[in-house]
């Protein structure tokens, strides 16, 4: 039997060696720990993740205890469970991986194959300001729409459930689309670099329980898109004339126009390269290093 004083000098010897490297160990696996419990307890499966915590806990007892049947038992359960919660987990665990891709600067440096074209800036601001005129116009006239804007996820499959299209994003294209008895006005248009690329698409639909009885079909496909990808959606109801936003799992509603640019300019507008933010060296010897660049604004009508 190890005695106390014993014990304590353990404890204590192993303090001694304690270094950064312990603490940085220790915190990784308690940030894993915590990230499990928090996917467990949002996770629509999440009673299972508890049914499996409770096999370890009585797993434990019975090796704690010496009740070999029981023990065998759980055993051999276990040895499949890993692969089951796979199976079961699935959409969960590739919306998760999905998300720390998104959220990770530097996986996008890494794996992101396309590159900045000095004109994206441009084409966006002006696509922003069209999307926000046309979403106020179909606000007003209760005709329902869905705007998919493409970010960094590449939207092919999507884009091949519908009908591709090559076009400039102005109000009165995106209100024909729409407007009802159209053939793709039930439908998404997906915007890329600036420019409709498709419409008429199909959008996986959102499990979320929680949403109002009041949001249809149209708010569940946009909210379902933005579980998938890291898209920007812009939701028009039909019934309603709201205005909303969908962005990683999360809607907003009740938007007005300038909410809505604002939104629109902060996630969708890339930023200045180097070149446009420093003037050149002749601009600032003529004294022109700060004068205004010719762009979009909103426009409220």
């Amino acid at each position: 039997m190890l005695r106390f004083g014993d014990l304590m000098e353990q404890v204590i010897s192993n303090f001694r060696v304690f270094g950064l490297r312990d603490v940085i160990d220790i915190a990784v696996v308690a940030l894993a720990m915590y990230q499990i419990f928090v996917f467990a307890r949002k996770s629509r499966a999440g009673q299972l993740v508890r049914g499996l915590l409770l096999l370890f806990i009585f797993y434990a007892l019975a090796n704690l205890m010496e009740l070999r049947t029981v023990r065998w038992v759980l055993t051999s359960v276990m040895q499949i469970g890993f692969i089951a919660a796979i199976v079961l987990f699935q959409p969960e665990l590739r919306r998760t991986l999905e998300r720390i891709g998104q959220s990770t600067n530097l996986a996008k440096m890494m794996f992101s194959m396309r590159k900045q074209d000095p004109t994206l800036r441009g084409a966006w601001q002006s696509a922003v300001v069209a999307i926000c005129d046309a979403a106020e116009q179909l606000s007003d006239t209760r005709t329902g729409a869905l705007m998919v804007l493409e970010r960094v996820n590449n939207l092919d499959e999507i884009i091949r459930t519908g009908t591709p299209l090559s076009a400039d994003v102005i109000p009165e294209m995106l209100g024909t689309i729409f407007y009802e008895g159209t053939p793709l006005h039930d439908g998404a248009v997906i915007i890329r670099d600036g420019r409709i690329v498709a419409a008429g698409c199909v959008l996986p639909l959102s499990n979320n329980l929680e949403m109002g009885k009041d949001m249809g079909t149209r708010h569940r496909a946009g909210l379902g898109m933005s579980e998938n990808s890291d898209a920007i959606i812009v939701v028009v109801s039909e019934e309603t004339g709201i205005i909303s936003l969908a962005k990683n799992g999360v809607l907003i509603r009740r938007l007005d126009r300038q909410n809505l640019f604002n939104l629109l300019q902060e996630e969708i507008i890339p930023p200045e390269t180097a070149e446009e933010q420093a003037p050149s060296f002749f601009s600032r010897i003529l004294g022109k290093g700060g004068a205004a660049r010719n762009v979009p604004t909103e426009s409220k009508h």
